[in-house]
C-alpha cells in the first residue's frame, strides 16, 4: 500500500506539500523520510524521470514532471504500475492546481492544501484490487508509459556506493552492455567465416591422411 508522499521542487529540493501521517506511520518511516530527503538533492536535469528505488521493507516511486518531483513510499509488494499511476494522477491534479506558481514560492510547504487531494487519492489506491479494475485507473494506464521500461534501484547503491541517478550512466551501461553483443557477434561471424574458408581444405586433408593410412596399413 501507499505509505507516504511528498512533493518537492526539483531544481532545490523545497518541500511544496506532503501527506498528512499519523505518529505511527512517522516512526515506521523516518529512516525511510532522510534517505528521499538525500535522493532529492542528488537529482540533476539528467536524472531518470521515473524511477523506483527498493529499501527494506519499502519501494521509493517518483516522478518528475515540470520541476517538481512527486515521490511516495510503499510497500515493496504494491504493485509498481499502480505507483506510478497514482503519482502521474497526483502530477495533473497539482500541474492544474499550482503549476503557475511553483516557480515563485519561497517557504516550505506552500502548498499545503494540496494534502487533501494525496490522501483522497491514495485511499483509492489503498486496496490493489479495487484500483486495478478502476475505470479511472484504466484512463490512466492508457497514457502511462509501459512500466517494465523503467528502472528499479537500490537504495545502498545510491546512497553508499555512489551510484548514478542520471539517464546519462543508464545509457553508458546500455551501451556497453551493446557493445559487449556486438563484440560477441562479430567473433560468432568471424569463426564462421573461418569455418567456411578453411573447412573444405581441412576435408580434403583428413580424406588424403585416410587413403594414405589405409594404403599402407
Amino acid at each position: 500500500m501507499v505509505r507516504t508522499t511528498i512533493v518537492v521542487r526539483a531544481s532545490d529540493a523545497l518541500p511544496l506539500a506532503a501527506s498528512v501521517d499519523d505518529e505511527q506511520t512517522e516512526q515506521a518511516l523516518q529512516e525511510h523520510k532522510q534517505q528521499a530527503k538525500v535522493l532529492f538533492r542528488r537529482l540533476t536535469s539528467n536524472s531518470e524521470p521515473r524511477l523506483s528505488i527498493e529499501s527494506g521493507p519499502y519501494t521509493h516511486h517518483y516522478l518528475i514532471a515540470d520541476n517538481v518531483v512527486y515521490l511516495t513510499i510503499a510497500d515493496k509488494s504494491y504493485p509498481r504500475k499502480l505507483a506510478f499511476s497514482y503519482l502521474d494522477e497526483l502530477s495533473k491534479e497539482f500541474s492544474t492546481s499550482y503549476g503557475p506558481k511553483v516557480e515563485t514560492v519561497r517557504k516550505p510547504y506552500a502548498f499545503v492544501g494540496f494534502d487533501t487531494f494525496m490522501s483522497k487519492t491514495a485511499r483509492l489506491y489503498q486496496d490493489t484490487r479495487a484500483a486495478s479494475s478502476g475505470s479511472n485507473l484504466d484512463r490512466l494506464n492508457d497514457d502511462l508509459q509501459d512500466v517494465t521500461r523503467i528502472m528499479t534501484k537500490n537504495m545502498e547503491e545510491l546512497l553508499w556506493r555512489g551510484d548514478s541517478l542520471d539517464r546519462m550512466s543508464h545509457l553508458s551501461s546500455s551501451l556497453r552492455s551493446e557493445s559487449e553483443k556486438y563484440r560477441k557477434a562479430a567473433r560468432n561471424i568471424n569463426f564462421n567465416a573461418m569455418m567456411r574458408q578453411y573447412a573444405p581444405l581441412a576435408a580434403i586433408i583428413f580424406i588424403f591422411v585416410i587413403l594414405i593410412w589405409w594404403r599402407f596399413t
